[in-house]
C-alpha cells in the first residue's frame, strides 16, 4: 500500500444515520450483497471507482467506495464531505 492509500484507509467516514447500507461485490446494485453495515457504522475507504448512479441521503452519485477487498458501498450513503473522490481510484 502506498502512502496515499494508507492515509485514505486511516480516515473513517460515517454512514448516513438511520441507514443499514448494503455492501456489494462490485460498484452497482446489480452485484451481489456480501453483507449489510450496522446502524451507525463507519467505513475506511481504500479506493473509489465509478459505477452505477445511485441516489441517497448525500445526493446522487456514480462514485462507489471500496471498503475492503471486493466490498463496495455507494458514496451516496457515506458522509465524506465532498462531491468528488476522497481516495485514490481503484485499479
Amino acid at each position: 500500500m502506498d502512502a496515499m492509500n494508507t492515509l485514505a484507509a486511516a480516515t473513517r467516514y460515517e454512514v448516513a444515520p438511520g441507514y443499514r447500507v448494503n455492501v456489494r461485490s462490485g460498484p452497482s446494485t446489480k452485484y451481489a450483497i456480501v453483507r449489510t453495515l450496522a446502524l451507525g457504522a463507519t467505513v475506511a475507504i481504500h479506493c473509489q471507482k465509478y459505477g452505477e448512479w445511485v441516489g441517497g441521503p448525500y445526493g446522487t452519485t456514480n462514485i462507489w467506495d471500496c471498503i475492503a477487498a471486493g466490498e463496495y458501498v455507494s458514496d451516496a450513503y457515506v458522509h465524506t464531505g465532498s462531491d468528488g473522490m476522497v481516495a485514490p481510484r481503484c485499479v
